[in-house]
């Protein structure tokens, strides 16, 4: 049988691959790899940089496609045979991690050329390389004793096995629950596209009436709309109380397994938690930092939150006698103050923005900050029909960049937005490589009656996510770890969290924003309001974030052994910023797919991070012009094209000539005055 994966391709060939070629190309490239990695171990001559470094940052190319290829899939298109073979797959790549990170004779060549760096006369970039690389074998145990090492190995492949079994509970929770209703009265309120689309989702299981999901573009829409108190109740408790059930998806075992494997790793390579571990490359640098970090933004953050929650239960209680209000009482009660406040909701708007029209607004957004032109390409390969496919050149028409955007929710697609890569850019053999970025989102279908029409959420979403997509896009580096979005995760957001202010700006609306039907240009009473409303409710939006950044560091910032109920430790760690009543049926951490299945463990307070960066940085965009080429092309050539070639305050102080102010995202936030 030809498997496609172990051809030479460009393009990932989805259409060729078949789920039974997965396994087999894996374990194949995985022995060609080693072959790779051994001839540069037998090599005779004095290890060099070249010899050595260069030439391990160069093995694996193959294997590196074929694995973000699968792990792709089983993201955005995943099946109970594919989640199988992930299950096979991840302890195959865990044990081929680990017998090169513990390979004793080539760390020693590693550690050769990095004792003696200074013979080698290297560039910043190859310097940054060599210490990464060297790095990574040291703090992955390297030096630690053969019986160390054996339990290290069987650490990190019980948590792959783990993380990928949380991973698959949460998306086999949220695919479990459905709200079917039969009776039109129970959707007073919410709006007819909304309406129109739980009919079309009724339609696709074969069944009379509407139904509501857990995915966000049919959840969120019913708890802003939904009259019926006690449904948005039902609906609440349900996405609250994802893998935390008594059922065979249950994930408070795998949540206790994880924290506490993951503190036993930290402790055998000899650091006082997973945090300490983590953040030792993070330009947080330590979890007292971290911890500092959160709580001052808490001190300012809690009263204005406060206040906003005594609003929004003063104006239930007088609307409709609500005494208590609860976590399903939030968005509906926060949609009519806001309503009632700037005379603006998410229907007015969502006209639009027409997602199609987005995309555009997006695109020319980046064709006039960087110069760059997007242009669909059907012939380009695809996993599935609902994905865009474009080439992205510069002025001169040279290939940038493949771009391939997902955006619709279905049965085999992981929830959230989120932004990944099929093939990294490098420089190797003297071609500048360019990569292969996409962007995977869950937003509103279209309708029979109506195309894709955004709410401004799902907006900033897209411009968010196309901020991370535009990193790896405009990547100018030699190597491919260092490339792209290969950078600290408290960084990494600076890219893409920046972009989400050009949505609030008059002169980038009026490049897309046009109604759908009528195509009239969004008027400017919507975009000043739509200005005037961007500060609601943020300090208890901040408070939110904190919460989930400080549940975070207490799961992995401590000696987790102790915790027996992860409902009462979550209870815990909430209880400074807790509004609402406690909900007992309902847990966070089961379902908390960043820090338990993606990269953000001893992570989370990375948002709040880089939004002290991208508020200040934003503010220089500002002062200059929003579209002022010269400090466009400083971002792309300090920021967007260096990757992790340098230390990022080191980047962000040549872009910005001076360190970040705090205070530009307390003065955004409206919480400074």
């Amino acid at each position: 049988m030809k498997n496609p994966l172990l051809q030479k391709f460009n393009t990932a060939p989805f259409s060729e691959i078949k789920n039974e070629h997965f396994l087999p190309a894996i374990k194949e490239l995985i022995e060609q790899t080693k072959a790779e990695i051994d001839a540069i171990v037998k090599d005779t001559e004095a290890p060099t940089f070249t010899n050595t470094v260069e030439a391990l940052e160069n093995t694996g190319l193959q294997l590196d496609r074929a694995t973000s290829i699968f792990f792709n899939l089983n993201s955005a298109e995943t099946s109970e045979e594919i989640q199988k073979i992930a299950q096979e797959v991840s302890p195959l790549l865990t044990e081929f991690s680990n017998d090169l990170l513990l390979n004793e004779q080539l760390f020693k060549k590693v550690k050769a050329v990095y004792d003696s760096r200074e013979n080698f006369d290297l560039n910043g970039e190859q310097n940054m390389l060599l210490d990464k690389q060297y790095k990574s074998f040291s703090r992955n145990g390297a030096n630690l004793s053969e019986d160390k090492k054996k339990t290290l190995r069987k650490l990190d492949t019980d948590l792959s096995k783990l993380k990928l079994t949380f991973g698959e509970n949460v998306l086999a929770e949220t695919n479990a629950y459905q709200m079917h209703i039969t009776n039109e009265d129970d959707l007073a309120g919410l709006p007819n596209g909304e309406k129109e689309a739980a009919a079309q989702t009724a339609t696709e299981k074969e069944l009379e009436g509407w139904v509501i999901t857990l995915d966000y573009p049919s959840y969120i829409p019913f708890m802003k709309y939904a009259e019926n108190r006690e449904l948005r109740k039902e609906l609440s408790l349900a996405f609250g109380a994802r893998a935390f059930q008594q059922n065979k998806n249950n994930n408070e075992e795998n949540v206790l397994k994880i924290a506490n494997l993951r503190h036993q790793r930290a402790q055998l390579l000899g650091y006082k938690s997973h945090a300490h571990f983590v953040l030792e490359e993070r330009m947080a640098e330590t979890p007292q930092k971290v911890q500092s970090f959160l709580s001052e933004l808490l001190e300012k953050a809690k009263p204005a939150a406060q206040k906003e929650f005594d609003e929004l239960s003063a104006f239930a209680t007088k609307l409709d006698g609500i005494e208590q209000l609860q976590k399903w009482d939030s968005a509906f009660y926060a949609e009519k103050l806001k309503q009632q406040k700037f005379s603006l909701d998410d229907e007015k708007l969502k006209p639009y923005f027409k997602l199609e029209n987005v995309i555009d607004g997006v695109f020319t957004v980046a064709e006039k900050l960087y110069g760059l032109q997007f242009t669909i390409d059907n012939d380009i390969d695809k996993y599935h029909h609902d994905v865009k496919t474009y080439r992205v050149t510069d002025a001169e028409g040279a290939l940038i960049a493949i771009f391939y955007a997902d955006f619709h929710p279905r049965p085999g697609k992981r929830g959230g937005a989120w932004m990944t890569s099929y093939k990294p850019q490098q420089k190797f053999h003297g071609i500048n490589d360019r990569p292969h970025v996409s962007i995977v989102c869950n937003f509103t279908k279209p309708t029979p009656s109506t195309p894709s029409l955004l709410t401004f959420n799902e907006v900033t979403t897209l411009f968010h996510e196309f901020g991370h997509a535009l990193h790896g896009m405009l990547a100018n580096t030699t190597y491919k770890s260092l490339s792209g979005t290969s950078v600290y995760w408290d960084f990494v957001e600076l890219p893409s969290q920046i972009l989400e202010n050009w949505c609030y700006e008059k002169e980038t609306l009026e490049l897309f924003a046009t109604h759908y039907e009528t195509g009239e240009v969004i008027p400017m009473d919507l975009v000043k309001k739509i200005k005037e409303s961007a500060t609601f409710h943020e300090g208890m939006q901040t408070l939110r974030q904190l919460s989930f950044g400080m549940l975070d560091m207490s799961w992995h910032g401590d000696d987790p052994s102790a915790i027996k109920n992860v409902k009462q430790f979550e209870t815990t760690a909430f209880s400074g910023t807790e509004l609402y009543p406690e909900t007992p049926e309902t847990c966070m951490s089961t379902a908390f797919s960043h820090i338990f299945q993606g990269g953000y463990s001893a992570g989370y307070y990375s948002y709040k991070w880089a939004e002290v960066l991208d508020a200040d940085a934003f503010a220089y965009f500002k002062k200059e012009g929003i579209f002022n080429k010269k400090v466009a092309t400083k971002f792309k050539d300090f920021v967007l094209s260096q990757g992790g070639t340098q230390d990022p305050m080191e980047l962000y102080v040549k872009f910005r000539g001076k360190k970040p102010d705090p205070e530009a995202l307390l003065k955004r936030a409206g919480l400074l005055q």
